[in-house]
């Protein structure tokens, strides 16, 4: 008996890579998962640009989750053909795989990403948005219908937005892991910098306050970090491709961007747990998201 209750007892860690099409709710799922806004959101399609790690932590369990783009299949250009490789490369020596997919949805394109899985990896499928559902009696012969694409290792319907059955979810991921002791320290969230957190929340703010047409076009470099104990002083570019880009992201008489800059001081203040001074301008650097080597500098690699 003292045998059988050890050899359930055992510690289990792995990490996850989590894929999908854009648009499915992947870093709202890794948010989930963790406890923590860790990867940023909007509703624009390629909000995510960045694979981003984040660790969850428990006594018995300690998994990796890997949040990747969206796979492009419509889009040509330097920075998708990037993001399309982050996600191939984010399958390969991962334990485990989720694909997302919006509940009672799969088309070609989320086909097209489940095939960059390899055959060996197991394969948790997860139906994101139910809580959009009317009739949730047809998520059962959905889940039947979508199980012949492949043999997936469960099935879970969840709202990652309302953290509806992320628990479930975690318990269907923790036996799919390989026996092992923690990789990183209990209190890890990320094995991003930073400066990488807080030029993600800048570039979340614009993405939420600004139009369609500027977010692709627009990142954020960090050029100034100053810190103590109390504060950290940040100085931070925003970089755009245009000078009509400029002008939307200042906004009239410079309303936008002071707007952007209250609203990630506010944030990154409650993520680092100190007061923080912001201070933000933009540039025109033309032809950046066209370019891998000035990408890679900018963290897109």
């Amino acid at each position: 008996m003292i045998q059988e209750i050890t050899s359930v007892c055992v510690h289990r860690c792995g990490t996850v890579a989590i894929i999908g099409r854009p648009n499915v709710g992947k870093s709202t799922l890794l948010n989930a998962l963790i406890g923590e806004r860790l990867s940023i959101t909007s509703r624009h399609p390629q909000t995510t640009r960045h694979r981003i790690l984040g660790i969850l932590t428990r006594s018995m369990v300690q998994m990796a989750f890997v949040d990747t783009p969206g796979y492009q299949t419509q889009h040509n250009g330097v920075m998708p053909r990037m993001m399309n490789r982050a996600v191939s490369q984010a399958v390969t020596g991962v334990d485990v795989v989720v694909l997302v997919i919006e509940a009672l949805k799969f088309s070609d394109s989320d086909k097209k990403v489940l095939k960059l899985v390899p055959e060996e990896l197991p394969v948790v499928l997860v139906m994101n948005k139910v809580d959009l559902i009317q009739d949730k009696p047809q998520l059962l012969p959905f889940a039947k219908k979508v199980q012949a694409e492949r043999d997936f290792a469960a099935i879970v319907p969840v709202s990652a937005e309302s953290d509806f059955q992320i628990e479930t979810l975690i318990n269907a991921l923790t036996p799919l892991l390989p026996q092992a002791p923690a990789l990183y320290e209990e209190d890890t969230l990320t094995d991003r910098s930073e400066r990488f957190i807080a030029a993600e929340r800048i570039r979340e703010k614009i993405f939420r306050l600004t139009g369609d047409e500027v977010p692709f076009a627009t990142t954020v470099e960090i050029e100034r970090w100053e810190e103590t104990p109390q504060a950290k002083k940040i100085a931070a570019a925003i970089l755009v491709t245009r000078d009509s880009h400029k002008k939307i992201v200042i906004g009239t008489k410079g309303a936008r961007i002071k707007r952007i800059g209250q609203e990630a001081r506010l944030d990154l203040a409650r993520f680092f747990g100190v007061a923080v001074h912001l201070e933000l301008w933009v540039k025109v650097r033309s032809g950046w998201a066209d370019s891998e080597a000035s990408l890679r500098t900018l963290g897109h690699e």
